[in-house]
């Protein structure tokens, strides 16, 4: 989507900066979630709890991605997840009460954030079906090659998270493709 400088500019009124730390929260659970974060600079993760106490990984974004806990923001309801960075980062932030007035003044943008939404359903879908259909070193080659630059600045715990399995399978895995030479 292209805007020009006036444009640019009402979309900028729109939001506000936030810079975060590493390990910042910007939801935990039981908060309803207010804002959708569009990460300019960094990296922050989606997660929950499981019953057994384990965090579970549900979605990463880094730089020009888009996060946020649709369901509380939409429904104004607590959230069963966490929202944390997981480097500093830089956000850009759209708060709830500021989206149907943007789109009042910026038509095109209620066009594309339907756009964002289809997009992380679309992703969602995709990660579910290999969830259930991959199996666990078919997971982690599709997610190493799809997601290259998420390999490099995730730590391998969180990456097992995401993809449901536990860090000792990657070592395991990592040790059989290349094993050492003696």
């Amino acid at each position: 989507m292209s805007l020009d400088e006036q444009e640019a500019a009402v979309l900028t009124a729109f939001l506000r900066h936030k810079p975060i730390r590493k390990k910042e929260y910007l939801l935990r659970e039981g908060q309803v979630c207010t804002a959708n974060y569009f990460v300019l600079k960094g990296c922050v993760r989606m997660y929950f709890i499981r019953e057994d106490g384990v965090e579970q990984i549900t979605q990463f974004a880094i730089e020009n991605w888009w996060m946020t806990d649709f369901q509380s923001l939409d429904w104004r309801q607590p959230s069963r997840f966490y929202i944390q960075s997981i480097e500093p980062s830089s956000l850009a932030v759209l708060d709830r009460d500021n989206i149907a007035p943007l789109c009042d003044r910026l038509p095109q943008i209620d066009r594309y954030l339907r756009l964002v939404v289809q997009r992380a359903f679309a992703a969602a879908q995709q990660h579910r079906f290999y969830l259930l259909a991959d199996t666990s070193e078919e997971r982690y080659l599709r997610f190493t090659r799809g997601f290259p630059e998420f390999v490099q600045r995730i730590p391998q715990y969180m990456v097992a998270s995401y993809l449901g399995f536990t860090p000792e399978f990657i070592s395991k895995l990592k040790s059989r493709r290349h094993p050492k030479s003696h």
